[in-house]
């Protein structure tokens, strides 16, 4: 594709020098302050300008894969002999969680960055986890973009391989439930759980998902979350919790 066919807000003398601050603090390697500005403008933000720019959600998108490719290049590569394919999984499913990734964006200030809607800046929207999340992969797409893989690489690598140490060591409580869900589906069964997408709801810079996951004949859920993968742990949370294998901790009302 060609990069003129990104819509991007209008970049002010001010949000140049804001925009060149960010890469410099960040030793970031990017020229196209396009594309970094998109990164960081939140759906609600673009609904205001009214058909002048697009969101960072497909940037977003690219970001989450690259993400994702090297990261789990980067524990292929260093940890080949200590771990298995299982061990990964697990590692990598915290580190590039929404709760590991918000903690990155928020040591970095990217609060002071987001260009947001007015209503959703009312609910603090900057500081929301899932929104300074999504923002971090954009920022990762927006450099792979405009300087390529090598130069996304070398970002990445320049905080999760710090997130992947607080893992081994335990010093974070995330718990990934869609991997334990299915190391217990796969044990019991030999197959792997079924998640459905049945429904979202709210505006376009807030929705909600509603997933199920199916084991077997049984359906659970659904259960709700700020975005797909969100729901999707929490309604592996929903069946552990009604096999017995998680306590009930309050955060699903009874059912059954």
């Amino acid at each position: 594709m060609s990069l003129t066919q990104i819509k991007a807000p209008s970049i002010s003398q001010e949000r140049e020098r804001e925009l060149v601050c960010f890469i410099k603090d960040n030793n970031l390697e990017i020229d196209n302050l396009r594309l970094l500005n998109l990164a960081f403008t939140h759906t609600s933000y673009a609904n205001e300008c009214k058909g002048e720019s697009d969101s960072y959600e497909r940037l977003e998108f690219l970001g989450d894969s690259i993400l994702d490719m090297i990261t789990a290049e980067y524990l292929f590569e260093n940890y080949y002999a200590e771990y298995h394919e299982g061990d990964f999984t697990k590692i990598k499913a915290v580190v590039v969680s929404e709760d590991s990734l918000s903690e990155i964006a928020r040591q970095k200030h990217f609060e002071k960055y987001i260009l947001i809607g007015k209503g959703e800046a009312s609910q603090g929207g900057a500081t929301k986890k899932a929104i300074q999340a999504d923002v971090m992969e954009a920022v990762i797409a927006a450099v792979f973009l405009d300087k390529g893989l090598d130069a996304a690489r070398e970002y990445v690598l320049s905080f999760i391989p710090f997130q992947i140490e607080k893992v081994i060591r335990n010093r974070v409580s995330y718990k990934d439930y869609k991997t334990k869900l299915q190391e217990y589906w796969q044990k019991k069964k030999g197959k792997v759980p079924e998640y459905n997408t049945v429904g979202h709801s709210g505006p376009d810079h807030e929705q909600v998902f509603y997933v199920t996951v199916s084991l077997g004949g049984k359906v659970y859920g659904p259960a709700s979350g700020k975005s797909k993968k969100h729901a999707e742990q929490n309604v592996a949370k929903y069946a552990l919790i009604h096999l017995g294998l998680e306590p009930n901790d309050g955060s699903f009302e009874d059912r059954d």
